[in-house]
């Protein structure tokens, strides 16, 4: 039955760095994918540098701002339109971090910008096309022969979230902690600008929003059956040369990467991080949920993935289910 059938796999922030890494390993494994990116024109022209013509076919590319929630729905509803086959897998990566900001960006619903693109889009996202990945057909074509593939969302998380991690202790400006979410309690609009409604930190509104997403793959992962879809996260490495930190002083971003790759000896490259989320977002031998795969903060040629201990602030079932019931009000599910 499936014999024939190509797997589609989503993929959001294909412009630069993981994201963009992350198609050509994609391609190989034998994926048609759905690129999604604020601009079509910029993503069709960086994939150009690094693909063939012929690769370059097997990507459908569609333009959604993952910032404004109304342009979520209306590329998710394109997507259920345009494709005949349901989606088998979602790969979650685009991100914003501007560390220097002195206020708040904020989003079409007025919502701290970082917290807007890196969590409620891609919330919103999921939820919309949740029903259409599980309906996802079970046998497709992977590495050259037929598969049996469980649905799967992978979403990219970081160790500067997980406070179980020496990087997810560091107090500049302060660890990833959501508190008692009384920011989105209380509808996380103007003046308030992080989840715990204290003082903003745009350093630390990253660091909660990719919290929310390993939170999200926690709480999914209780709410749907291993038998139905396959939830996880993922940290490749330190990655510290993509254009994820274009907002931070020059001199970090040059003595980033070399800190990274001769001091702390995490560093790892954009490919080797795109074949890494390539991998857990497709082969068989990383379809566990709520795993946080990591490879650990020491890089070593041929090192094996691991299931990374997560911190309670992730994995606590209060929260999660909090965090989840106050994301869908947010984002307007409920």
């Amino acid at each position: 039955m499936g014999k024939n059938i190509k797997g589609l796999v989503l993929i959001t922030g294909t412009t630069s760095g993981v994201g963009l890494n992350t198609l050509k390993p994609l391609l190989r494994i034998g994926w048609e994918i759905i690129a999604v990116n604020r601009s079509n024109k910029r993503a069709v022209e960086t994939a150009k540098k690094s693909l063939t013509n012929s690769e370059i076919k097997n990507i459908h590319f569609i333009e959604i701002n993952l910032s404004d929630l109304d342009d979520v729905r209306n590329g998710c509803s394109e997507i259920l339109k345009k494709f005949k086959n349901p989606i088998n897998s979602i790969i979650c990566n685009a991100a914003v971090y501007k560390p220097r900001l002195r206020k708040p960006e904020r989003s079409p619903q007025g919502f701290e910008n970082s917290m807007a693109v890196n969590h409620f889009g891609h919330f919103l996202l999921i939820n919309l096309l949740l029903e259409n990945v599980l309906s996802s057909e079970r046998e497709i074509a992977l590495n050259g022969k037929t598969t049996k593939f469980m649905p799967r969302i992978t979403i990219l998380g970081t160790v500067t979230a997980n406070y179980s991690e020496l990087g997810g202790r560091i107090p500049i400006p302060a660890p990833a902690d959501l508190g008692n979410l009384s920011g989105f309690k209380n509808g996380f609009l103007s003046p308030i600008s992080m989840a715990n409604g204290k003082k903003f930190k745009p350093g630390k509104a990253y660091k909660d929003s990719k919290l929310c997403n390993m939170v999200t793959v926690q709480e999914l992962s209780k709410r749907y059956s291993k038998d139905k879809i396959i939830i996880n996260s993922l940290y490749p490495g330190c990655v510290a040369d993509t254009k994820l930190f274009r907002d931070t002083p020059w001199l970090f971003r040059f003595l980033f990467p070399i800190f990274q790759k001769f001091i702390t000896k995490g560093y790892v490259s954009q490919r080797l991080a795109g074949e890494r989320v390539a991998q857990v977002a497709s082969l068989k031998e990383y379809a566990k949920p709520a795993v946080h795969w990591s490879w650990g903060n020491r890089q070593k040629k041929g090192r094996k993935a691991f299931s990374q201990k997560l911190s309670k602030r992730i994995i606590d079932s209060d929260i999660s289910t909090q965090t989840y019931e106050l994301s869908r009000k947010l984002v307007g599910l409920d």
